[in-house]
């Protein structure tokens, strides 16, 4: 059975995106162990001299490092990824490379009428840093568009049209983090120039910020 981090990206105590990764948690019990990561708490990321990482974001790169494939779920924040968010990723790209060539499916959950859309797009570009390099899954945006009444009072989805949609996603996720761990050249390329990779001479969003 595949294991699967789902990363909650949002402080928020009350999320609509944390309980669409628990009905996919229930849901697709039988196909995958999805385990829920909660990102509050962490810290904002701040560069050190001795790159220092705070033990939560550690457990988190642990957890990455030993999981199939990453969901991430992502709330929508003036049309952006939320800041704790790319706080966590910036983390977790800081001398360390869990999400390398990592298999990762994005979902995203908004009050609004767009379903986190724009947040999706934001998301896929910073994944694709050479400071992270995750593998996104292609053409799979899961958009939850008025998630205040998607669910029912059992945490199920209502519409059926997004549950079969949701349910296409997910085993076109399996298949992908299958095929993921079959392209052993670009994993090989990938792992070398991250090796190589300085915070100092490299490209990147933080040595522009020197």
């Amino acid at each position: 059975m595949k294991k699967f981090v789902a990363i909650v990206g949002t402080n928020s105590k009350k999320s609509t995106n944390r309980k669409l990764l628990q009905y996919m948690q229930k849901r697709y019990k039988n196909d995958a162990e999805i385990k829920l990561v909660e990102v509050a708490g962490l810290p904002i990321f701040k560069k050190t001299e001795e790159m220092a990482i705070p033990k939560q974001a550690q457990g988190i790169a642990h957890e990455l490092e030993n999981a199939d494939g990453v969901i991430i779920g992502t709330p929508e924040y003036d049309h952006s990824v939320p800041a704790i968010l790319l706080s966590t990723l910036a983390w977790l790209s800081y001398g360390i490379h869990p999400l390398l060539d990592k298999p990762v499916m994005i979902t995203g959950a908004s009050y609004g009428a767009l379903g986190a859309s724009r947040a999706q797009a934001q998301l896929r570009q910073i994944l694709d840093s050479p400071e992270i390099k995750a593998r996104i899954m292609p053409s799979s945006e899961f958009l939850l568009a008025n998630s205040l009444k998607a669910f029912d009072s059992a945490g199920n989805l209502i519409d059926q049209e997004q549950v079969e949609r949701l349910d296409g996603l997910f085993e076109d996720f399996i298949l992908f983090s299958d095929i993921s761990k079959q392209l052993n050249h670009a994993n090989s390329n990938n792992a070398k120039e991250m090796q190589n990779f300085s915070w100092d001479e490299g490209s990147g969003r933080r040595d522009e910020e020197k």
